[in-house]
């Protein structure tokens, strides 16, 4: 039985990044249940692994992810539900905690984007820290075409969009070029020669990072984003900070930045094969 999700480790820095990879180019890596199982199980697994210093998240055979597959919905789809709550809202709810879960990770997370991001997977990409795509790759939200609403997505593409150009993604179902995305911000940057290459690059700039100051990091900009009141958040910030510039990352990256030397947690990931 083909697997859902492949997930391949390899050194970087100190530690390891691993590369996710979504797993059935026949259907452009459509979400199934199973895939999204498998991309839940990996985040509860990345939560606690100290060693990992980042998430390479890509699609298999070409494409990134066409979105949420409607195969086990095909019952339901113009059929009212009877009495009870509807099997349907947890389903979907449970795409939204996967988001979430993405988020969440303590490590840097990087959606290597090729061919085609739609729908679902437009909010996958939506939770990268870094997204590098090529050229040529589309995005599209087109559920509202289909008569269907961007639901879980919806929270993600307007914290990484803003209100005004979420809402002419999400309420247009227009595709978007590769240039197109990265002038709205959810491109960082585009591979304009060799992918891996520039993929590559991106894994080295991951490993010069101290892994506990990223964690805190995105801990400290996830308060932000959930809109904690200004107070709370810089209380939060000077304490992590205190508790930072204590702790041995501190000591090691300010005593190699002293003697111009690389800090302990900084190698070469040359002999990386995304």
């Amino acid at each position: 039985m083909t697997q859902a999700l492949l997930i391949d480790r390899q050194p970087l820095g100190t530690g390891g990044v691993e590369f996710w990879t979504l797993n059935s180019p026949a259907t452009r890596n459509a979400l199934t249940d199973e895939m999204v199982s498998a991309l839940r199980a990996a985040c509860e697994r990345a939560r606690g692994d100290a060693a990992l210093r980042a998430v390479v998240l890509c699609g298999a055979g070409g494409h990134f992810c066409a979105g949420g597959s409607l195969g086990s919905f095909a019952s339901a789809i113009g059929r009212p539900h009877g009495e009870g709550i509807d099997p349907l809202i947890a389903v979907n709810r449970e795409y939204g905690r996967l988001l979430q879960a993405l988020c969440d990770l303590p490590q840097v997370l990087i959606a290597a984007v090729q061919g085609t991001a739609m729908g679902g997977g437009v909010g996958l990409v939506c939770c990268a820290d870094h997204v590098l795509a090529s050229p040529d790759a589309q995005f599209a939200t087109p559920e509202v075409t289909l008569g269907i609403v961007p639901a879980q997505i919806a929270p993600f593409v307007v914290r990484r969009l803003g209100d005004a150009r979420a809402r002419d993604w999400l309420l247009s179902g227009a595709r978007w070029s590769t240039a197109e995305a990265l002038a709205a911000g959810l491109v960082n940057a585009v591979a304009d020669g060799d992918f891996e290459a520039a993929l590559l690059q991106q894994l080295k700039r991951a490993a010069q990072i101290a892994p506990g100051a990223v964690a805190q990091t995105k801990q400290l900009l996830a308060a932000i984003a959930a809109n904690q009141p200004l107070d709370a958040v810089l209380d939060e910030a000077a304490l992590r900070f205190a508790q930072a510039l204590r702790g041995p990352e501190a000591v090691q990256g300010l005593k190699a930045f002293a003697a111009r030397q690389p800090a302990p947690w900084s190698q070469s990931p040359e002999g990386i094969t995304p």
